[in-house]
This record gives structure tokens, sequence and C-alpha cells, in this order.
């Protein structure tokens, strides 16, 4: 965890989208073939012997390490998106932010109670995002979840592990 390369190649973006907020933009990891490399063997190294059948990547940014995974892991993966975005029949999740609700949907043929599930985002903060993800999820009743994001904001007092609770086990590659 906290791999020097990673957090070197790390961009912040201060006061980005709103003043006061320090952006940490995951874009600089992903067009830079040597972080992709390191954070897709972290990630291999600890789900490797978990057994993962489908890894739901959260939009946008987690779709792109949640597919490479996907790849190496020998897994599905599974699209959650915003209203709209996906053509066939969906199942929703609806969840309360600071500025109003927000939903999030996957397709209701997704996931199976046979499944082990990774749920995979760029970055854990308020965490808001991803408990709707799992309680999306957890209506398909898969045989086991886990939680991965690249990048916790351990030092800006948002605490999201607390939103998410305790009965999913996370991993994070940075905490910063």
């Amino acid at each position: 965890m906290n791999n020097k390369i990673l957090l070197e190649n790390l961009r912040c973006i201060p006061d980005f989208p709103v003043k006061g907020i320090n952006f940490r933009d995951v874009t600089t990891l992903f067009k830079n073939a040597e972080c992709l490399k390191i954070m897709l063997d972290e990630l291999y190294e600890i789900y490797k012997d978990k057994g993962i059948t489908k890894i739901v990547g959260i939009e946008s940014r987690g779709f792109v390490m949640a597919s490479a995974l996907a790849v190496r892991l020998g897994a599905g993966v599974v699209l959650c998106r915003k209203p709209g975005k996906l053509p066939a029949k969906t199942v929703q999740e609806s969840y309360s932010k600071e500025y109003g609700v927000d939903t999030i949907e996957i397709h209701e043929d997704s996931i199976t109670p046979d499944d082990v599930v990774l749920l995979h985002d760029d970055l854990l903060a308020t965490g808001g995002t991803m408990k709707a993800a799992l309680n999306l999820v957890r209506k398909f009743n898969p045989r086991k979840t886990y939680m991965n994001f690249l990048i916790e904001l351990v030092n800006e007092g948002l605490d999201g592990r607390r939103t998410i609770g305790d009965d999913v086990e996370i991993t994070t590659l940075m905490a910063i």
C-alpha cells in the first residue's frame, strides 16, 4: 500500500470541483503504463485466491481497473451506472448526497447467488455511492462480497468506511 511511484504520479487539483476540495485525479495513474501495472499487480495479489466471479465497476473511473482485473482473475465485469445508461432492464438503488438524491443501477441479470462479487471504484471519500452500490449488489444475494478502492481519503475527516459499515472487507491501495 502507498506505493511511492503511484503517489508520485497521482495528480491533486486544488479547489475542484468546488473551493476547498483537493481532487485526486487518477487519470494520471491510468495514462502511465508502469502505474497501471503496479495497480493491477497489487489488486491481483489481494484477490487472486478469493474466488471472484464478477467485478462491479462504479461509473466511470471504476470501469478501468475493474476490467483489467477481471481479465486477470478470469471474472466478468458488471457496470454500475447512472440511470438511463444501460440498455436492458435494471435494478436501481437511490441514496442521499450532500446536495440531493442520486441513483445508480445495474442490469437485472448481472449477478447470481453463485457469484463472489468485488465492488471497485477509484476513491473512497464519504462512502455514499459505494454504500448504495453494496446495497444494490446485495439485492442479488451473492455468496460473498468484497470492496476495493485505489485511494482512500483518511486525512480529510470524511470517514467513508463508517458510512459503508464493517460487514464487508474493504481494501485500498493508497491511504492519503
